[in-house]
């Protein structure tokens, strides 16, 4: 693969006429001049591609802050904000987004003048959760957004900001009904909501979920809503029911047990085929799948369902009886590619694990080779590993598959020293070794491909960021670690904390931070509401109860005393209540140690660079054009070390304007680089990080790019502003 190819020039002409394009079906933002960026992903597609072209290659030099809107000063100042990963949306001149705390804003798109502001916790116990975008829905006069927040779907009349009555029960839906039909289970305990808008057929609001990924998960089946009047009209089960197809590939009745295989990660539409296309997640529980052995569809499948009805097309499963956590998890992308002579409509997966998978949008067949091989099956007491798995020829993998001992970082002696000792003690050998006892040092967990998504310009051309983490999964026995716990608080911590902030309670230092010493931040109070409410990706706690809760933060403070409650063996994870009346939820006897990060002594990955790149890659021929770094670190830089690229949140657009808008990285910039070589054209520091995808769109002859500048993740400063870009 030669990184250094560059594309030839592209004409006006070659851009109007191109014999590859992204897909145009009901796609407002396609057509020449139009001014809007009206849906999550610029367009049903998903495609993230923009025709406007007033900003470019000769002037991108001179692009200027035009306008900023403060979203964080529309909510309390009390408090640690929460990260903004939201795209927002522009219909008619007008700018749409959510706040840190979920707040939604109307504001002029050419001034950030606010509009009006909506809260969906007014008078009620927040419940936040990351909000990835929004969705429009217009009927002559009837104009909507729909948006959620907590476990609600929320309808509100895009003109003023309140809610739409005639919509569920005043304006709102509960997304954890219609989920579970065993009476038995307090549904208002279920973590479920919606972090990536659905997408809209009609008059038919598609919608997934994100739901837990433990014994508690429920399950993550994919639903229709009337958009008029928050009826649902259809339901797939992701996890299949007795008589529907897939049901055999799980144990008899897992169904009532198992949840998961959910799509958090959004979806597109194909208007003129009347099909949807998604991706799913991981079962659960993630990381042990001894209580689901086969081969468990649809997790990680692509799905392609009948948009009217919800009935199954085709499905093309990329990851059979996951025990990584390897969702997918980004939108599809819907694109026409020319392929052995002929043009045809493809949808472009990408993955966590970094591979891409070109389908046939009728079919669901592959349109290059993929190889299905043996892999490891030795796995933890209890586990059946599936024997085969699925290895795509090209495109060639856009992140490393396996860490080997050449990968160990050599920025320093000392590093190198520390990760080979570590490497040393663990499992490798293969990217399916599964999770063991003994610990595996593993890309894929966190992506290759994030939520943020991919970009395709009218050549076929996909602009994917990529990042290179290793992770450090290790199991441990649910029963000998319940048998050693000295308090139930820490039975509690173990169950429902652990398996993200580590056993030891020293978190993965970025994502998961350390609560060793968590009461020298907050408060009894503040962590009450934290376990109330969830926030970022930790989800809420309602699934335990109110005394548990408390005892928990009893255990977290250093407060609580010891009890005669120890060593029960009805882990905290599963009231005994529920347990005894239900097969949910599930306790694995196995628990990951949690999500952890691998890092050097001094912070920095522990592999070789590059920690981040963007990638343009052919999906005509499965080649790249080029690869980059995405992202620096300057203290590295000045000491003379080439740029290393970095940890990257938040995905990219194209242009026609020949560029492609990214912002991402640790660093807190926004770059703009060159679509035909990779090159780095401007850039711009923001004051907190740009963890979100930007948008651009033109009003009144001017064209915009606006990033939300939200901040926190991975440890850094909050921010909660959306910035606008224009040229002078």
């Amino acid at each position: 693969m030669n990184y250094t190819t560059t594309l030839g020039s592209i004409g006006l002409l070659c851009l109007l006429f191109a014999a590859v394009h992204p897909t145009r079906d009901g796609a407002s933002i396609d057509q020449p001049g139009n001014s809007n960026w009206p849906n999550y992903g610029g367009n049903k597609a998903g495609n993230r591609y923009s025709p406007l072209n007033q900003i470019n290659l000769s002037n991108v030099k001179n692009l200027k802050v035009a306008w900023t809107y403060d979203a964080a000063a529309t909510d309390s100042k009390t408090g640690r904000q929460p990260e903004i990963q939201c795209q927002p949306i522009v219909v008619n001149g007008i700018l749409y987004g959510t706040s840190p705390k979920l707040k939604l804003f109307a504001v002029e798109a050419n001034t950030g003048k606010q509009r009006w502001l909506f809260d969906p916790f007014k008078d009620r116990q927040a419940r936040f959760n990351p909000n990835r975008g929004i969705m429009y829905w217009e009927d002559g006069n009837d104009k909507r957004i729909l948006y959620s927040a907590g476990p609600t779907l929320f309808a509100i009349n895009a003109l003023t900001g309140e809610p739409v009555a005639q919509f569920g029960k005043n304006g709102e839906v509960d997304l954890r009904e219609g989920l579970i039909a065993d009476p038995k289970i307090d549904i208002k305990k279920l973590s479920v909501s919606a972090t990536s808008p659905g997408t809209i057929y009609n008059d038919l609001l598609i919608i997934g979920s994100a739901v837990s990924e433990y014994g508690d998960a429920a399950p993550g089946h994919v639903r229709a809503f009337d958009v008029r009047t928050g009826t649902m009209r259809w339901i797939f089960h992701t996890v299949p029911q007795p008589g529907e197809t897939g049901y055999e590939t799980w144990p008899k009745d897992a169904y009532k047990k198992i949840g998961g295989a959910n799509n958090w990660a959004g979806m597109v539409l194909d208007e003129k085929r009347g099909m949807v296309y998604f991706g799913t997640g991981s079962p659960a529980v993630d990381f042990y799948g001894g209580s689901r052995a086969g081969q468990n569809l649809y997790s990680d499948c692509i799905l392609a369902l009948n948009a009217e009805t919800g009935k199954l097309k085709w499905y093309y499963q990329t990851v059979q009886h996951d025990l990584w956590d390897r969702d997918l998890p980004c939108q599809p992308n819907l694109v026409t590619v020319k392929h052995n002579g002929r043009m045809v409509d493809a949808v472009a997966q990408s993955t966590k694990d970094g591979l891409i998978y070109v389908l046939d949008r009728d079919t669901g067949e592959s349109l290059f080779p993929v190889e299905e091989r043996a892999v490891p099956t030795s796995g933890l007491p209890g586990e059946q590993p599936w024997p085969k798995q699925k290895f795509p020829l090209k495109p060639a993998p856009f992140s490393r598959q396996l860490f080997t001992e050449a990968d160990i970082t050599d920025r320093t002696p000392e590093a190198h020293a520390f990760v080979k000792e570590r490497f040393q003690k663990t499992r490798s050998g293969n990217k399916f070794m599964p999770p063991s006892l003994e610990g595996t040092l593993l890309f894929g967990i966190g992506g290759g491909a994030e939520w943020g998504g991919n970009a395709a310009d009218p050549d076929g051309i996909l602009y994917q960021n990529a990042n290179e983490m290793v992770w450090d999964l290790k199991m441990m026995d649910m029963a000998a670690r319940t048998a050693e716990l000295k308090t139930k608080g820490n039975a509690l911590y173990q169950a429902n904390c652990a398996a993200c902030h580590g056993i030891d309670r020293k978190g993965s230092g970025q994502a998961y931070p350390s609560l060793v010493d968590v009461g020298n931040r907050l408060s009894g109070q503040d962590i009450q509401a934290i376990l109330k409410s969830g926030r970022g990706r930790m989800p809420s706690f309602e699934h335990i109860s109110d005394q548990d809760r408390s005892t928990l933060v009893r255990f977290l403070l250093n407060t609580e005393s010891k009890t005669s409650e120890t060593g029960d063996h009805h882990s905290a994870a599963a009231p005994t209540a529920v347990a005894e009346k239900s097969e949910f939820p599930y306790i694995p006897p196995y628990i990951n140690n949690g999500y952890t990060r691998f890092f050097d002594p001094d912070g920095y990955p522990a592999v070789k660079p590059p920690w981040g790149t963007l990638n343009a890659i052919n999906l005509n021929t499965g080649e790249y054009l080029w690869r980059v770094p995405l992202g620096e670190f300057p203290e590295l830089t000045k000491k003379g070390i080439p740029l290393t690229g970095t940890e990257n949140y938040g995905g990219p657009i194209v242009t026609a304007g020949g560029l492609v808008f990214i912002a991402a990285t640790y660093d807190e910039r926004i770059r703009a680089f060159d679509r035909k070589t990779g090159k780095v054209v401007w850039e711009y520091q923001l004051p907190a990080g740009g963890f979100a995808t930007p948008i651009t769109y033109q009003v009144d002859g001017k064209q915009y790019v606006v990033i939300a500048a939200g901040g926190v993740k991975n440890g850094h400063k909050p921010g909660g502003s959306y910035i606008a870009f224009a040229l002078p």
